[in-house]
């Protein structure tokens, strides 16, 4: 199995803003994992997103580290072990590795894995097929004018805004409102205190919304117990749930989690932490990053096991260097390609 490195500036269509950054270009590694005897690879993401500290280069030079124990594994190993052995065998290398570089491997071997079994990869899953889960389109916090803009400009099922600006959040919900008739999710990104969490969530049920995301630091344990209690709608966590470990505190906090793949290290760990939460009783979204086609390709495998999803990335895109998984502008549900794994496939390959 040979590595190969695919980096990519992702140029955005408009400024992306929340509570605590803004950007127009998102870096990202796709990650290429080949199989030599069958000419088959697999692709993985790791988006370089500033606001966790990842940079390409040293990210890419730690991938490279990982070249010769990847050249060791056997594609039979694959086909009799799974995905999951394959990553138990690469432990040793593998410990203490970034999440988001771990989840470019585990996504890039789980498409090899499926393309070998010549079957689309969610299909080699149980799941509940008849489930149908619609993606949200995300309004990124900007002046109200280009909000509506946006909003106008992309008419869509359901939508997420982003907040997280203060005394004026409701008043932007409000005029969007104007707008649409569509659901919306909230996330405020830790932009809000406990006060206006509960003080915001009744004008806003009465406004559309169907839950708040994250809206208080993640440290916030006394704050967050207190909008557990009031709040007039369900809130789920985004930041407070990265891993498998922050489930179980979760369950006695929020209704719900939001679960990004890249956080919690691919594909193997994201289903755990479903299943776990269902039997938490809690509500599950699985969500993106900025990323291309491959990353979303992914990810919109998990589609029948969640409540909510939010895997927009690839449409804020100006330039998406892969094709995959496409959204239906009229339900938001996904259209997967007719081919085996994921479903993601290049358009360029820069390789390094």
């Amino acid at each position: 199995m040979t590595l190969t490195i695919h980096p990519h500036d992702l140029p955005l269509r408009d400024p992306f803003r929340i509570a605590h950054e803004s950007r127009t270009v998102q870096p990202t590694l796709i990650v290429e994992l080949r199989d030599q005897d069958s000419g088959r690879s697999g692709l993985g993401e790791a988006p370089m997103t500033k606001y966790y500290g990842l940079d390409s280069e040293t990210c890419a030079a730690t991938l490279r580290s990982l070249a010769p124990a990847l050249a060791a594994q056997k594609m039979n190993d694959l086909g009799s072990k799974g995905v999951k052995g394959v990553l138990e065998g690469l432990e040793e290398v593998l410990r203490g590795i970034n999440p988001f570089l771990r989840c470019a491997l585990d996504v890039a071997l789980h498409d090899l894995w499926a393309k070998l079994e010549g079957k689309r990869l969610g299909l080699l899953w149980e799941q509940d097929r008849t489930r149908h889960v619609p993606t949200c389109y995300t309004i990124g916090l900007a002046p109200l004018d280009e909000m509506v803009r946006k909003l106008r400009a992309k008419p869509w099922p359901v939508y997420k805004i982003k907040l997280g600006r203060g005394d004026d959040d409701v008043a932007i919900v409000r005029e969007l409102r104007q707008h649409t008739e569509a659901p919306f999710y909230v996330d405020a990104n830790t932009g809000w205190t406990a006060r206006q969490t509960i003080d915001y969530s009744d004008p806003l049920k009465e406004l559309g919304v169907v839950f708040i995301e994250q809206p208080l630091k993640p440290g916030d344990v006394k704050g967050q117990a207190e909008v557990h209690r009031h709040a007039a709608l369900p809130i789920l966590a985004d930041e407070s749930c990265q891993t498998e470990a922050d489930v179980a505190t979760c369950a006695e906090l929020f209704s719900g989690i939001n679960i990004k793949v890249v956080k919690c290290g691919g594909l193997l760990a994201a289903r755990r932490m479903i299943a776990q939460a269902r039997r938490l009783g809690l509500q599950v979204m699985a969500g993106c990053m900025t990323e291309s086609s491959v990353g979303i390709s992914a990810i919109a495998q998990l589609l029948p096991e969640l409540d909510y999803a939010d895997l927009d990335g690839a449409m804020l895109l100006a330039h998406d260097p892969a094709t995959g998984v496409t959204f239906d502008p009229t339900t938001g549900y996904a259209r997967y390609p007719d081919r085996p794994g994921t479903g993601a496939a290049l358009n360029l390959l820069v390789q390094t």
